[in-house]
């Protein structure tokens, strides 16, 4: 049996997974929150991860190069389709609705330093 260690970032969480499982299943074993809601069928682009080395993944399918395009390139991969072949490192994108919580709350905290 075949196993790697996918490392997620920025939750800094690594697992153990055998070759062949995808980086959404992992993510889920390593309790990192993965967007995603078309149940793994490569529809909703949801569940984008960016890996700065894909050779712990096997190649893209079709399926995952048409719906990418362009980000393919710049090192994104859909976690529902990207399987694991040997060690990688994933950064997960923080959620929009967090983010932009979070640049609501820091932009509070200006406004109340300013008083």
């Amino acid at each position: 049996m075949n196993v790697s260690e996918v490392h997620f970032w920025p939750d800094n969480k690594k697992v153990t997974v055998r070759s062949g499982t995808t980086l959404l299943d992992a993510g889920r074993k390593a309790k990192v929150n993965i967007r995603t809601r078309c149940g793994a069928k490569a529809a909703c682009l949801m569940c984008k991860v960016k890996v700065t080395d894909s050779s712990g993944l096997a190649p893209m399918n079709i399926n995952e190069r048409l719906k990418l395009g362009s980000q393919a390139d710049e090192g994104y991969r859909l976690a529902c389709q990207a399987k694991v072949i040997g060690p990688v490192q994933v950064t997960v994108p923080e959620d929009p609705l967090k983010a932009a919580i979070r640049a609501q709350l820091a932009r509070q905290h200006e406004d109340d330093d300013l008083f």
